[in-house]
């Protein structure tokens, strides 16, 4: 158990080396788009869109990946006002609400991602299938964090609040 949690540790840590980066692509088109329009009255497409392009893959790699489960959004007040049974039957409950959800979406997912490799993208000739493999990774991901969480409920171990009653 102790060399998995040192894998994963190692694993959460290169997630978030990745999103630096990502983070730091953007910013870098960011400034090359203000530079080569402003300074030099030369617009370019390229930086716009690889800055979009960085901020969808940021977004998708940082929730699926990178947030901690106590930071993702809840119904905290609701949440932590109630004794421990109840938030495991909430936790069950919206774990098994968004199986569902998720699960049910997979394959349409699937077949729009796959389809989308008949275009690409303007400036960077990016394949639309490429661009957007983030979200299959994302909901495959987004399905096994609430399969985990669902196991652990039925454990009887319930995530932590964000907040604790102490710091409100």
């Amino acid at each position: 158990m102790e060399r998995l949690r040192t894998v994963g540790g190692w694993l959460h840590r290169r997630a978030d080396d990745i999103a630096s980066i990502m983070l730091a692509v953007m910013f870098i088109a960011f400034i090359c788009q203000v530079v080569f329009r402003y300074l030099l009255n030369l617009p370019v497409g390229w930086a716009s869109e690889l800055s979009i392009v960085m901020w969808l893959w940021l977004v998708l790699w940082g929730a699926a990946f990178v947030v901690p489960e106590k930071e993702e959004i809840r119904f905290d007040i609701l949440y932590s006002s109630v004794r421990p049974g109840v938030r495991r039957i909430m936790v069950v409950l919206s774990s098994l609400a968004l199986l569902f959800l998720y699960g049910y979406s997979l394959p349409a997912t699937w077949d729009f991602v796959t389809f989308m490799k008949v275009t690409k993208t303007s400036y960077l000739d990016i394949r639309y299938d490429h661009l957007f493999s983030i979200f299959v990774v994302f909901v495959v991901a987004i399905l096994l964090r609430y399969i985990w969480l669902l196991v652990q409920a039925f454990r009887g171990r319930v995530p932590d609040t964000a907040f604790s009653k102490d710091e409100a």
